[in-house]
C-alpha cells in the first residue's frame, strides 16, 4: 500500500514537472490563450486557476498524508519540492538573485514578484474597486476586504484571519515564541515583518513615498492611510454612532473608547479603560515615561502619534484641511476638534455639573476643578497644574522659549493660542459670533465676556465686600478701592498750619 502511494506521488510530481516543461517549451500563443480565456477548476474545492501547472500544484494540498519530513523542526510536507523550499529557511540559502538591485530570494516565484517593483507592473486587478497588484496572492488577500472572508482560524482561541501568515504570527502569541531578533538592540519579534519594520527605527529608512505630495514613510500601511487624506476617503465606519475614519487604528481606538465595559484598571489611581493599549498609555502619566524621541530637537513623548504630530512643527506640514473655512492642521484630531467650532458639537459631558465640552481633554481638565487634583508639578518653582499643557506653557516662563512664529510680522509667542489670536489682527478674521445680537469677535474670550451683557451673569465676586462683576478686570479695579490708604485729617491740618 505504501509503495503504491509513493508511486502515485512520484507519478504526480513527474506529471507536474513534465507539464511545467511543456508550458515552458510550448507555443506562446497557447499559453496566452490559457491565461486569458480558460480557467482550470479544482474538483475538490472548486478553486480555479489560469494555468494547469498551478492547478496540479494546488491539488497536492488536498492530500491527507504529509510524508516528507524536516529533520530540523519536525514539520511535514506533502511534496519533496515543498520540503526543499522549507529547508532554505533553516539554511538561509537564497539562490535566486535580482540582477537590478542584487536582492536574493529562496524561491524563483518570489524573485519574479520582486522584479515587478522595479518595472511597476501590476497585472492583477480587483474587479470590485479597480485596485491593481503586482502579485496574484495580494489580489486574493485584498478581495477579502470586500467579502469579509477570514478562512484561517486559530484552534486555541477561535480568532479568524484573512491571511495564513497572520494566523502563523498569531499562534506564536499563544506559544510565546519570538524567533526573530534585532541584532542592534536585541529586541525579539514573533513575525519577520515586525522585525523588518522595527529595524527602520534604527536606520531611519522610509522606503514608501507618496506620489502626490512626496512624503516618505516607514510602513506601507502608513502610506495607505496618508493617501486617504488627499482623497478624503474614510472607509472605516462605526456601526454604533455612524462616525467614519480614514485610519483603521483610529477606528479601533474609537470602538474601544465607546465600549460600556472597562475591564482594564490602573492600580495607581483606579481609573478604568476599555482597551489594554489605553491603559498602557495612561500609566505613562504616573511614571513620566516618554519613550518616543524627536530626532530633530530631542523632545520626548509618551505616545508615538504625538511625536508624529510634533514633527510637523519642524516640517511645517499641515495635511488636514477644514472644508468649511479652509484652515489646515497638522493632526486629524486637531481638525476634528476644530470642526466642532462650526457644528457646535459638544459630545463630552461632566457627570457632576452637566457642563459639556468639545474635547475629551477639556473635560478631563474640568473634572480636576471638582476634585482639586493638580498632578503636574513644575520642577523649578514647584507650582502645580491640572493639565500637562498648562505645565508646558508655564515652564516657558522660566526658559523664555517662544516657539510659535507669525509668518507675517515675525513676532514670536509662547503659546499656539496666542499666535492664533495674533493672526486675526493681520487677517481681520472674526470667527466668533454672538447668537443673540450677531456681533462678531476675533477671540473666543471676548465673545464670552460679551454674552454676559445679555445674560447679566457676574461670576467674579469680591472676597471683601461680596460685590460681583461680569469681568475679571472689573473686579481687579474694584479691589483697589479696598487697598487705597486715605490721608489722616490731622496730618492734613498740620501741613496746612505749617
Amino acid at each position: 500500500m505504501e509503495t503504491a502511494v509513493l508511486l502515485q506521488d512520484t507519478m504526480e510530481e513527474k506529471l507536474f514537472e513534465n507539464q511545467v516543461e511543456d508550458e515552458n517549451n510550448g507555443a506562446a500563443h497557447q499559453k496566452q490563450e490559457d491565461t486569458e480565456n480558460k480557467l482550470y477548476p479544482c474538483s475538490v474545492c472548486g478553486k480555479s486557476f489560469k494555468a494547469r501547472n498551478h492547478l496540479i500544484q494546488h491539488k497536492v494540498m488536498h492530500r491527507s498524508s504529509k510524508r516528507y519530513h524536516c529533520e530540523i523542526c519536525d514539520k511535514n510536507f506533502t511534496t519533496n519540492r515543498s520540503l526543499s523550499y522549507h529547508r532554505r529557511i533553516h539554511t538561509g540559502e537564497r539562490p535566486y538573485h535580482c540582477d537590478i538591485c542584487g536582492k536574493a530570494f529562496a524561491q524563483s516565484g518570489h524573485l519574479s514578484n520582486h522584479k515587478r517593483i522595479h518595472t511597476g507592473e501590476k497585472p492583477y486587478k480587483c474587479e470590485v474597486c479597480g485596485k491593481s497588484f503586482s502579485v496574484n496572492s495580494d489580489l486574493t488577500c485584498h478581495k477579502r476586504v470586500h467579502t469579509g472572508e477570514r478562512p484561517y482560524h486559530c484552534d486555541i482561541c477561535g480568532k479568524s484571519f484573512s491571511q495564513s501568515g497572520y494566523l502563523s504570527t498569531h499562534l506564536r502569541i499563544h506559544a510565546g515564541e519570538k524567533p526573530y531578533h534585532c541584532d542592534i538592540c536585541g529586541k525579539t519579534f514573533s513575525g519577520n515583518s515586525d522585525l523588518s519594520r522595527h529595524k527602520r527605527v534604527h536606520t531611519g529608512e522610509k522606503p514608501y513615498r507618496c506620489d502626490i505630495c512626496g512624503k516618505a514613510v516607514s510602513r506601507s500601511s502608513i502610506l495607505s492611510s496618508h493617501k486617504r487624506i488627499h482623497f478624503r476617503e474614510k472607509p472605516y465606519q462605526c456601526n454604533d454612532c455612524g462616525k467614519t475614519f480614514s485610519n483603521n487604528g483610529h477606528f479601533l481606538s474609537h470602538k474601544c473608547n465607546n465600549r460600556d465595559a472597562k475591564p482594564y484598571s490602573c492600580q495607581t489611581c483606579c481609573k478604568t479603560f476599555s482597551c489594554c493599549s489605553s491603559l498602557s498609555k495612561h500609566k505613562r502619566t504616573h511614571t513620566d515615561l516618554k519613550p518616543y524621541f524627536c530626532d530633530i530637537c530631542g523632545k520626548a513623548f509618551s505616545q508615538r502619534n504625538n511625536l508624529s504630530i510634533h514633527k510637523y512643527i519642524h516640517t511645517g506640514e499641515k495635511p488636514y484641511n477644514c472644508e468649511t473655512c479652509g484652515k489646515t492642521f497638522s493632526g486629524s484630531s486637531s481638525l476634528s476638534r476644530h470642526q466642532r467650532i462650526h457644528t457646535g458639537e459638544r459630545p463630552y459631558h461632566c457627570d457632576i455639573c452637566s457642563r459639556t465640552f468639545s474635547c475629551s481633554s477639556h473635560l478631563s481638565k474640568h473634572i480636576r476643578i471638582h476634585t482639586g487634583e493638580k498632578p503636574y508639578h513644575c520642577d523649578i518653582c514647584d507650582k502645580a497644574f491640572s493639565g500637562s499643557s498648562d505645565l508646558s506653557r508655564h515652564q516657558r516662563i522660566h526658559t523664555g522659549e517662544k516657539p510659535y512664529h507669525c509668518d507675517v510680522c515675525g513676532k514670536t509667542f509662547s503659546c499656539s493660542s496666542h499666535l492664533s489670536n495674533h493672526i486675526h489682527i493681520h487677517t481681520g478674521d472674526r470667527p466668533y459670533q454672538c447668537d443673540i445680537c450677531g456681533r462678531s469677535f476675533s477671540l473666543s474670550g471676548n465673545l464670552s465676556k460679551h454674552i454676559r451683557i445679555h445674560t447679566g451673569e457676574k461670576p467674579y465676586q469680591c472676597n471683601i465686600c461680596t460685590e460681583t462683576f461680569s469681568h475679571s478686570s472689573q473686579l481687579a479695579k474694584h479691589k483697589v478701592v479696598h487697598t487705597v490708604i486715605k490721608p489722616c485729617p490731622n496730618e492734613s491740618t498740620f501741613d496746612a498750619v505749617s
